[in-house]
């Protein structure tokens, strides 16, 4: 018999300390106190040490392992999915950015445009009231022949609308639709030229068909 302390005989059996306590008080181990009063196990070397059984799987923890590997594979497709959605939508981004930039070129082509057609206009306008107005004419002259000249072709391929339709001899009934259509397009339409409330059309830049008809 060899005299061991209680650690020692809880590592020589492969249990708790706790567990020798529980065999001395039960007899089934032997023990003496020692000259220093610590308590000590008598154990047979010969006896075999019996080691923990290796825990079984159990059914839950199978369960668990089948459940944790599902999460992941969840996980995975998920971030999959979101890479996916944010390339659409930086790809939705970049398209809008670009539409909002191709339609601001358009209105400021537009408008451009306009500017210069106005200029032309109103350099014409200017040139035929210098030439041919004197200069002592009053007030109800120079108002005569303003009106006059509006009316008259601004340029060689421009003429107001009220002219224009008045020499294609449509009807009072048509005139005010076709007044309406150039009336409710006059803001987006850049092939109508607007100066004070009078339409001018430039029949030999564009084509009216659409509206007049």
């Amino acid at each position: 018999m060899k005299k061991m302390s209680v650690a020692e005989a809880a590592e020589f059996f492969g249990v708790s300390k706790e567990a020798i306590h529980n065999r001395i008080r039960r007899g089934s181990l032997k023990s003496a106190i020692g000259n220093d009063g610590v308590k000590l196990v008598l154990v047979d070397e010969t006896s075999k040490v019996k080691k923990a059984a290796p825990k079984r799987a159990t059914k839950n923890s199978a369960n668990d392992e089948r459940y944790y590997k599902l999460l992941e594979a969840q996980n995975v497709k998920l971030q999959e999915r979101v890479e996916v959605l944010e390339n659409e939508t930086r790809s939705l981004r970049d398209q809008k950015e670009q539409m909002l930039i191709e339609e601001r070129q358009k209105i400021e082509a537009i408008y451009k445009e306009k500017d210069e057609q106005l200029k032309n206009i109103l350099q014409t306008i200017s040139s035929k009231f210098m030439l041919g107005t004197p200069l002592d004419a009053d007030e109800e002259t120079l108002d005569a022949e303003m009106i006059e000249i509006e009316e008259e072709e601004i340029q060689s391929n421009v003429i107001s609308l009220k002219k224009y339709l008045k020499k294609s001899g449509f009807s009072e009934k048509k005139i005010k639709k076709i007044k309406k259509r150039f009336k409710d397009k006059a803001e987006i339409d850049e092939r109508i030229i607007i100066i004070g409330s009078k339409f001018y059309i430039d029949t030999a830049k564009y084509d009216y068909r659409d509206l007049i008809k």
